[in-house]
């Protein structure tokens, strides 16, 4: 089954300069890897207010943080025995020192597969060893802070 469902995703950037990255276990595959806050658009809801729902939600930070400032980026990836295939707009939020993160709505799926969270420098994501999604995350990270 392949699926376009609407999704919006946040990248965050510290005082530092790192991004925020969620770490997550598919049950289904295995597959454990990291990538941005973010999740599906609710019906009536415009991208950017589901992008600052679900950044609330996942990491208890404040939506309004999150700018309209976006880039579409293409997606391809499997969850929870689902491929997906779709564009999502991945909005930026910049954030004064290093944030406190703590889930505040975690949905029942998300508290079954959330590992944690972590901060990396772009270096950094290059040394993880478990994927990150999108794979062209350090690329999208360049467009936003050109936006």
């Amino acid at each position: 089954m392949i699926s376009n469902r609407p999704a919006a995703r946040v990248v965050c950037m510290d005082g530092e300069g790192r991004v925020l990255l969620l770490h997550w276990r598919d049950p289904v595959s295995g597959v454990v890897f990291w990538e941005p806050p973010g999740g599906g658009i609710d019906g009536g809801e415009t991208p950017l207010e589901a992008a600052r729902r679900e950044l609330y939600e996942e990491t208890g930070l404040p939506g309004d943080a999150v700018a309209d400032t976006w880039v579409p980026v293409e997606r391809d990836y499997h969850w929870l025995g689902v491929h997906y295939v779709k564009v999502e707009p991945f909005y930026l939020a910049r954030f004064a020192g290093i944030p406190d993160v703590r889930p505040v709505t975690l949905t029942g799926e998300e508290q079954d597969t959330y590992l944690g969270h972590g901060w990396f420098t772009p270096a950094e994501l290059g040394a993880l060893t478990e994927p990150v999604e999108p794979p062209t995350l350090t690329e999208v990270i360049a467009l936003l802070g050109q936006v």
